[in-house]
């Protein structure tokens, strides 16, 4: 059986149900690493998938989620062996009923960089090894579940295709707010997942069926019309026994919803038990998937932004070497603090997507490109634009790039059209076409509406939609070719109206050569947005062109209530502004302490700076207590509101630490004790787990707020957690699970810290964990994130 006849019948495809609670039930003892179940106890594992195959699971997932070389790397076991041996177990036991066998791929247990220290390139070799495992295994299929960092999932996306031709399914897992636990949305997950060829969309995990509901409709609007949307919730949501609160009946009465929103294949996840998948088959065999009908949008983003061009969309230009000497300067010292700079004062001054440029005459394009964006992605959440030709740059851009970006440009030569539009369809990119040719320029509308006519034509031809093409007619010089002006915006509607894309310009091109040219680039920026202009490519910066940007929103009602328009101006009286010739951009926020500005922007060079300043004329604690600390609280009171995410906590807890490396510099000179400690915890992933995300940003976070915090690892057994409290006196000791398996040993490490009467108190953190479950392990506390651990941190220890 193949997946095409499967998809081809029009019928619910249905996928088996949760593993490793079944692995829980049928014997696997705690501390018992999941990832060997095949080796230790094969009969289990393909007596488990046989019950899932018999109950009408059409895909079986072999029991390799954990299958990575980091998890295994103490056990002895290679991972084609662990890999082979799963999937011989779950091909056994789908022969009788024909059922299909895919190799199941889980996160690795790190974050990426630069959230976390795991660089991209090794999480890619790491999905690798274990695809070509697969392969070599007699997989059906790669199905990658259960992802959190978008990131990852791209890294493990592109290891599936690169090393196999098999079909690739994608998960991710959701929050209760919609955003998974890295901040990534719904909308960028799908617009990325497809982008990059997935097979198959989906959500897993974390929730039951009527919390995922709202989401799965949200992805079906999300991912293109070709492309099946799965869900595999959980049994409902935990109790504090660790079991779930839907049985079979109830599980499958809340899962028929999802008959009707465009959902094709349906299965459960934790708690879910072959009951589940058969009350499922009942229930949906006699259903036929409704039409799963997407919004069909241009669209750009990273992880946590999804910009949605759908009107005028500002461009931020200043991170583009052209006539600027400072960041011309920057790019060839291997400078990227200035450009960083740039790019958080553009986004606070309007910018939603921001053009990045790195052709200098005399220094490596294709390396400061990728440097760039990775290093320009970890402070700004906005879309990037890439602005470039050369095909080695883009390549190794886009591979680095977290969301779907925009490349700029291709034009109407062959050559070009051949090099970089494969690419932009590799990564999932929009692409902009500049109506320009082996001839130049087109002097009239009719000319430049030819050869963009052919650019949509080549890009089609590789598989971009129009949605995803933005035409470039090219603002030419007023003061050379007055008349152009006229020829550009007549072909910007041509192309608009009658193919069917989205437009782009440089509009600040308009005046060069001429004086006072915020006149002319803001009178010309209003009559191509009345002529269809979407993506404006700009100073945001400059007062009067933002300001006729927020005008036309409202006039054209894209700004609904005028609630950005408030928003910006409701507390200006009277704005003059002088025009500029070369207006750099800074701040639009600040406050009058520029270490408090650093951190709560997140940036490192600026941080350290401002730190070494302030300890010229305060003492190191006051600098602690004045600036750092009110920053990281305002952060991580955004971050407890969901106005900001995890990357830009992390990033500010970045530049906090690099304030206090000059802090510690400062007191060390003096001749004082380096430390400005607030107490000592005690941190752990306690033993047979060795997923540490969560742990790690609670130590960053901590460490930050001046708290000693001695962290023990992963996999950490209850005595050497018992022995670190004892040695250190720490007051405070947190414990993370991420797995239900392990969670058992939690509540040993607790009974330990009790038994060795050691005066302490425990909390407690994880996916699986509730409040009512920690309450009922024994410990005192329940943290749901890094905030709720440092905010408990200032209540029990100051």
């Amino acid at each position: 059986m193949q997946l095409e006849s499967i998809f081809e019948r029009r019928r619910f495809v249905f996928l088996d149900g949760g593993m490793g609670t079944q692995l829980q039930k049928h014997g696997l003892k705690p501390g018992q690493k999941p990832e060997l179940a095949a080796l230790e106890m094969p009969e289990t594992v393909t007596a488990i998938h046989a019950a899932y195959a018999a109950a009408g699971a059409d895909l079986l997932l072999a029991n390799t989620f954990g299958a990575n070389a980091r998890k295994l790397a103490e056990t002895g076991y290679s991972v084609a062996e662990v890999v082979k041996a799963s999937l011989h177990c779950a091909r056994t036991a789908a022969e009788p009923t024909g059922a299909l066998v895919g190799l199941d791929i889980g996160p690795l247990g790190e974050l990426l960089a630069p959230a976390g220290t795991l660089p991209f390139e090794d999480a890619y070799t790491a999905f690798a090894e274990i695809v070509q495992a697969g392969v070599e295994a007699g997989a059906d299929f790669v199905f990658l579940e259960t992802m959190t960092d978008l990131y990852e999932l791209k890294a493990a996306i592109l290891a599936a295709k690169e090393h196999s031709r098999l079909p690739v399914f994608v998960s991710m897992s959701f929050e209760s707010r919609g955003r998974t636990f890295t901040g990534c949305t719904v909308e960028s997950y799908g617009a990325t997942a497809a982008g990059l060829g997935a097979d198959a969309i989906g959500i897993n995990c974390s929730l039951g069926p009527a919390e995922i509901l709202p989401f799965a409709q949200r992805l079906c609007r999300t991912v293109p019309a070709g492309t099946p949307v799965f869900v595999k919730p959980n049994a409902g949501l935990p109790n504090p026994d660790g079991s779930y609160n839907l049985d079979a009946e109830e599980f499958a009465r809340e899962m028929e919803a999802y008959a009707a929103i465009g959902v094709s294949m349906v299965g459960g996840c934790c708690g879910t038990t072959p009951e589940y998948i058969a009350r499922l088959r009942d229930v949906f065999s006699s259903l036929t998937p409704a039409q799963k009908i997407p919004l069909r949008r241009s669209c750009l983003c990273t992880p946590v932004r999804f910009v949605e061009v759908d009107g005028i969309t500002v461009v931020g230009e200043r991170i583009n070497p052209t006539g600027k000497k400072r960041l011309q300067q920057a790019l060839r010292e291997g400078d990227s603090a200035y450009p960083c700079t740039q790019a958080v004062a553009q986004a606070e001054a309007g910018a939603e997507v921001l053009d990045v440029n790195a052709g200098l005459p005399g220094i490596d394009e294709a390396a400061t490109l990728e440097r760039l964006v990775r290093d320009l992605q970890a402070v700004t959440d906005l879309p990037l634009q890439l602005d470039s030709s050369n095909p080695e740059a883009l390549a190794r851009a886009l591979r680095v790039y977290n969301g779907k970006p925009i490349v700029n440009s291709v034009n109407g030569e062959q050559k070009t059209l051949e090099a970089i539009l494969p690419l932009c369809k590799k990564y999932g990119a929009a692409v902009v076409g500049l109506t320009m040719d082996e001839q130049g320029i087109p002097s009239s509308a009719e000319g430049r509406f030819a050869i963009a006519q052919k650019i949509v034509e080549a890009a089609a031809a590789v598989g971009i939609p129009r949605e995803d093409i933005y035409i470039d007619c090219l603002t030419l010089t007023a003061s050379a070719q007055q008349e152009g002006a006229a020829q550009t915006l007549a072909a910007l509607t041509r192309c608009k109206e009658e193919l069917g894309v989205r437009t782009i310009l440089g509009v600040s091109n308009i005046s060069f050569g001429l004086p006072c040219r915020g006149y002319l680039n803001t009178t010309f920026l209003t009559m191509a947005m009345a002529a269809g202009l979407d993506l404006a490519i700009m100073n945001p910066n400059t007062p009067e062109m933002m300001a006729a940007v927020r005008a036309y929103r409202v006039l054209t009602a894209q700004d609904k209530q005028s609630a950005a328009y408030v928003a910006a101006y409701a507390d200006v009286q009277i704005q003059t502004q002088q025009v500029s010739k070369n207006v750099e951009a800074a701040p639009a926020q600040s406050s009058e302490d520029p270490l408090f500005d650093a951190v709560r922007r997140g940036l490192k060079a600026e941080a350290h700076e401002a730190a070494e300043a302030a300890l010229a004329v305060k003492a190191p604690l006051e600098v602690v207590n004045a600036s750092l600390i009110p920053a990281l609280d305002v952060v991580g009171d955004g971050f407890e509101k969901g106005t900001i995410f995890l990357p830009q906590l992390l990033q500010a807890a970045t530049a906090a630490q690099a304030a206090f490396e000059a802090v510690k510099a400062k007191i060390a000179a003096q001749g004082q004790p380096q430390t400005t400690g607030k107490g000592k915890i005690v941190v752990a992933t306690v033993k047979g787990d060795v997923h540490d995300i969560g742990k790690n940003i609670v130590r960053v976070i901590l460490e930050n707020y001046g708290y000693d915090v001695l962290d023990l690892g992963r996999d950490v057994p209850p005595e050497r957690v018992v022995e670190a409290v004892r040695t250190t006196g720490a007051k405070l000791v947190g414990l993370s699970a991420l797995m239900t398996t392990t969670v058992p040993n939690m509540k040993a490490t607790i009974d330990a810290l009790h038994e060795a009467n050691l005066d302490c108190q425990v909390w407690v953190g994880g996916a699986v964990l509730t409040p009512g479950y920690a309450k009922e392990i024994g410990a005192d506390f329940y943290c749901k994130d890094a905030k709720a651990s440092a905010d408990l941190a200032k209540q029990i220890l100051g």
